[in-house]
Parts: structure tokens; C-alpha cells; sequence
């Protein structure tokens, strides 16, 4: 029995076709989650805060929402191959529904900035990995080109199929919610995510305030203007140029919302809390919403309402980033008595 992925689901607000063939993982109906203490810790009722857990799509980000739309449509298209620039995650999804489609895959990382968890993935789906001495921006403009040259699918969120794919977010959140929230919160990094939410959330004539939220030291819409080079723990958001800038801004204006910034100590401060009080383990950069509700409630200035979260990648996606916490071990003989 194959996997019923996303696009057979939401098919009727997709551009596919009966030609269309269909690749896919079973990504998709991830789940949305009561966060009881965040609401707590924010001064909001009991049901006031959920998180929408993108991390347990197949390869562990929600990447694969629109990975199996674009190399759907680039084998539709008679593609031979798909190429992208990655932090790590699209890097993974890309090589692994590549995989999945029979298409070569070349990915262009900046060298030693990704982490290790990520890079396993695409070093084991088989893709071919370009290391560029730069950052992620610099990457993206070598991939770009190469991909026009060669004559490959490029599957970065430039890719509109991309967007298209990840708008179902937005429809599965009304789904399990019942309604759409009040306050829609999630990382931005090249900014695509947001365009995809507030995409869906208007196709389905929703409309909750945006709040994107990008890492202290990779912040450029908050700034105005790109950072050169870009600096934060959250290494999923460390973009100095995002390619969907003005939809991002438009996301934010349209609904009424905001795009903030958040310091790396926040952030990892949301990590932790999220996986110490509500068993949710997320990478650095998905903690990254709930350290934005978090400083908006030291501020005095949490939105009345409703607040979804959007973790958008699973926490062993970056396992190195749980060596700050290591806890006190105690050794004991096997067979002794344990004092607990």
C-alpha cells in the first residue's frame, strides 16, 4: 500500500494533474498539540497555545511538505536531477525524495555550517554535496546558476511548487483546530514558510495575525537590509538575505502582525523549556516562535486569543546543541543500591 501523502489529500487546491507523479513519503497530518505551560508561562488560559509538531514529517522537517510537490512536478516536467543551497533541512528532504523519485541530487552547503544530524541525512539518500566556503546566501547564488546551466530542478522555496506545498499547513491547522487561531507564530529564516502559511490561511478566506520570528544575529527584515554574515545558534534561520522577503513582509502587513527578533540565550531558553515542560524536543531555530510569545509576555504584549506555534524540525536534527545542557551522571556499581 503506498503512503497517502499530502498532495492526494489536498489535491483539489494543488496544481497537479492525472499526469502528475506523484512522489511522496507520507509526509503531512502532523500534529497539532496543547501547550498547556507555555500558555502558563504567558499568562494564557488552559488551550491558549498549541504547537503544530512539522518534526515529524518523514525526514524530520517541514521541508517535505513542499519537497513532494516540487519533485513531483520536476519528474512531471522530465527533470534528470534536482538541486538546492541548504542550511541542512531542504538538503535532506531533497536528496530524500530524490531518492524516492530515481532523480539525481546535488546540494550546495556552506562548509561547516550544517548541522550534523542534516548532513547524515543527505550523505545517506545519496546526494552529491558541493561545500561552499561562504555562507548560505552564497550558496544559493552557485545553485542557482548551476541549476540554470545544468538544467536541474532547482527546489529551494523559490520554487513555487514549494510554497504550494507548504500552504497545506495552514488547511490542516483549521482542520484540528476546528477554526483558524488568533495568532499564528513560526521561525523565518529564507522566509518561504510564512509566504506558504499565510498563503493557505487566505485561500481558505482565514486571516490570523503573522508573527515571524528570525535570531538576533541573522535578522535582515527586521533590520531592513541583508546581513552579511549572519550569526546564530538556530543554524535552520541563519540567512542574511531571504529569497521571499517582500512575501514575508506582505504576510506580516496584510495580517496585521509582526516580525521580530530573538537572541540565541532566548532561544535556547525556549528549547529547553519546551522539551523539559511539554516533552517536545525541536531543533534550536523551531523554539524559536516560542521564544517570540515569550519575549512578547516579558513585554506585557501577548495577543489576546488563540496562539499556534510551528516547530518546524525535530530536535535530533541538531543533536549537538544538547551538549550545553548535560546533566550531572552519577556512576554507580551494577547490583548497589540507588539512592533516589
Amino acid at each position: 500500500m503506498k503512503p497517502v501523502g499530502l498532495i492526494a489529500r489536498w489535491k483539489d487546491r494543488l496544481p497537479v494533474t492525472a499526469k502528475t507523479p506523484i512522489v511522496t513519503l507520507g509526509e503531512g497530518n502532523t500534529p497539532l498539540v496543547r501547550a498547556d505551560r507555555v500558555a502558563q508561562a504567558v499568562g494564557l488560559p488552559p488551550g491558549g497555545v498549541h504547537l503544530k509538531l512539522e518534526g515529524l514529517n518523514p525526514t524530520g522537517s517541514f521541508k517535505d511538505r513542499g519537497m513532494t510537490l516540487a519533485v513531483s512536478k520536476a519528474k512531471e516536467q522530465g527533470a534528470t536531477g534536482v538541486l538546492c543551497a541548504s542550511t541542512g533541512n531542504t538538503s535532506a528532504s531533497a536528496a530524500a525524495y530524490a531518492a524516492r523519485a530515481g532523480l539525481r541530487c546535488v546540494v550546495f552547503l556552506p562548509a561547516g555550517k550544517v548541522a550534523a544530524g542534516k548532513l547524515s541525512q543527505a550523505v545517506m539518500h545519496g546526494a552529491e554535496i558541493v561545500e561552499v566556503t561562504g555562507n548560505f546566501d552564497q550558496a544559493l547564488a552557485m545553485a542557482m546558476e548551476a541549476a540554470k546551466k545544468k538544467g536541474f530542478a532547482l527546489v529551494n522555496s523559490s520554487n513555487p511548487f514549494r510554497i504550494e506545498g507548504q500552504k497545506t499547513g495552514a488547511f490542516e491547522i483549521v482542520e484540528q483546530l476546528g477554526r483558524a487561531p488568533d495568532n499564528h507564530f513560526m521561525p523565518v529564516g529564507n522566509a518561504g514558510n510564512i509566504t506558504a502559511y499565510w498563503k493557505g490561511y487566505k485561500e481558505i478566506g482565514r486571516a490570523p495575525r503573522m508573527f515571524g520570528w528570525q535570531a538576533a544575529g541573522a535578522a535582515p527584515l527586521v533590520l531592513g537590509h541583508p546581513v552579511k554574515n549572519p550569526q546564530t545558534v538556530a543554524t535552520a534561520i541563519r540567512i542574511g538575505n531571504p529569497v521571499s522577503w517582500k512575501t514575508a513582509i506582505d504576510a506580516r502587513d496584510e495580517s496585521g502582525g509582526e516580525i521580530g527578533k530573538v537572541t540565541d540565550a532566548e532561544i535556547l531558553a525556549a528549547y529547553r523549556f519546551l522539551a523539559h515542560e511539554e516533552g517536545v524536543f525541536c531543533e534550536p531555530a523551531s523554539a524559536a516562535p516560542v521564544a517570540g510569545l515569550f519575549k512578547l509576555a516579558k513585554a506585557g504584549r501577548v495577543p489576546k486569543g488563540v496562539a499556534v506555534c510551528v516547530l518546524t524540525g525535530h530536535g535530533l536534527k541538531d543533536p549537538g546543541t544538547t551538549e550545553r545542557f548535560r546533566p550531572k551522571i552519577r556512576r554507580v556499581k551494577a547490583g548497589g543500591a540507588v539512592r533516589l
